[in-house]
């Protein structure tokens, strides 16, 4: 089991039902290439995502192409993005928005703020205080901003693509479990191959500018109406008994890990399942076999769950248990 997403093999099956949009999403990954080196699972990660309406932390150290990676799948999605730099002084306003006085009516009218969006890159999430990492809550889990009383509805689609840098570096705020668990995948970005930084320093020398994608050559391969047709395909994707008690004996059975304190709950369960329809549609099946949920399980379940302090002391890893959890949970036939 490889500790980071594995990508979908190219769908052989025959023109059907939710087949274009498939193909459409499917071409997301060549289009992002074009600026992106090397990252193909945390493009199948995030496309997951846009499927089952959730949020994806993507963690890694700095210089990996994390934000360059929103800001490529937003181009070639169409959708409208904002960017937000976490720092230690940022406010919950400064994120949701805020009301603001207007001297010439003498009312105070509402500043829509940047979580107003279609994706929202929350860039270095853990170098801000737990106070302003909570202002996300509400917004990832009801879509919507309340401020003076007033419920505000986040545009659909929304998602919320936060960076992470890992929390051995100094000047971070590790994430409450609560928000922790909002987010539908943590997805790990890896340094590149010695190859594939070759191609990145290639890629300079020719003149590539990050900031500019249209350089680039990206261009939108998909929009909206091809993303609300893949999820109502997804929604489709059938799951059987068996395969759903396949997923509560995984997460049941990370609640019986003597190296953990804290196992997955039923919304982590809730999540496996969904990510497996979702990965099964991607490879050209209307059904969910054992294999979707375990290539599922890692970036599905990792950051659900809580390491014993003695497990952490002896190199147990979160992945590890995950995996252990895998091997030994019978695989229904």
């Amino acid at each position: 089991m490889s500790a980071s997403l594995p990508v979908p093999a190219e769908t052989t099956e025959p023109p059907g039902n939710g087949d274009t949009a498939r193909a459409s999403l499917e071409a997301l990954r060549s289009e992002i290439a074009k600026a992106v080196v090397g990252q193909d699972p945390a493009v199948t990660g995030l496309v997951v995502a846009l499927l089952c309406r959730g949020h994806v932390l993507l963690e890694g150290v700095p210089g990996v192409a994390k934000t360059l990676l929103v800001r490529a799948l937003a181009a070639s999605l169409e959708l409208d993005t904002k960017r937000v730099q976490f720092t230690p002084d940022l406010m919950p306003s400064d994120v949701t928005g805020s009301l603001v006085y207007d001297a010439r009516t003498a009312e105070f009218s509402f500043q829509p703020g940047p979580v107003f969006t279609n994706l929202l890159l929350a860039d270095e999430i853990n170098r801000t205080p737990p106070k302003t990492q909570s202002s996300l809550l509400e917004a990832m889990e009801e879509r919507q901003v309340t401020v003076d009383g007033t419920p505000r509805q986040l545009p659909d689609p929304f998602l919320v693509a936060a960076t992470q840098n890992p929390v051995e570096y100094e000047g971070t705020y590790p994430l409450p479990e609560a928000q922790l668990d909002r987010f539908l995948l943590k997805l790990t970005v890896p340094l590149p191959s010695r190859e594939e930084e070759i191609n990145v320093l290639t890629r300079h020398s020719d003149g590539f500018n990050p900031r500019d994608l249209k350089s680039a050559g990206i261009r939108p391969v998909a929009g909206p109406a091809d993303l609300e047709a893949a999820r109502n395909a997804v929604a489709r994707t059938k799951v059987s008994p068996e395969i759903a008690g396949y997923v509560v004996d995984i997460c049941r059975a990370t609640r019986e890990s003597p190296s953990l304190s804290l196992g997955v709950s039923p919304r982590g369960a809730t999540a496996l399942l969904s990510t497996a329809r979702a990965w099964a549609w991607l490879t050209g099946r209307d059904y969910v076999i054992p294999d979707d949920v375990k290539a599922l399980a890692l970036p599905t379940l990792r950051h659900r769950i809580q390491l014993r302090p003695e497990a952490e002391m002896e190199g147990v890893t979160p992945d590890s248990v995950i995996t252990a959890v895998l091997a030994h949970v019978p695989v229904p036939r």
